[in-house]
């Protein structure tokens, strides 16, 4: 498992939380433009850096997919996935 912050949208506002992953669900990682747009109208929490970028995190969940907004770009979350991949060895 690996910790990561999500973008949640309630109501007209945005929060961040951590959320923990299993590198062996993700199917597919895409950069998130639309919370990039609200994060430079000022509608992300205080403190995060207007040239943040976000990544659309897909995890496999049987029929359907579940779609998670994380902070940081598609190449520094697939260095976090891979980073806890291990090899074993028999």
């Amino acid at each position: 498992m690996i910790r990561l912050v999500e973008v949640i949208k309630q109501f007209e506002r945005f929060d961040l939380r951590e959320v923990f992953v299993n590198p062996r669900h993700v199917v597919s990682l895409r950069e998130d433009g639309q919370i990039s747009k609200a994060l430079n109208e000022g509608k992300l929490p205080e403190g995060l850096d207007p040239r943040q970028s976000f990544t659309k995190l897909t995890l496999d969940k049987g029929t359907v997919g579940l779609e998670l907004t994380i902070v940081g770009s598609p190449a520094l979350v697939e260095s976090k996935l891979k980073s806890q991949r291990q090899v074993l060895n028999g």
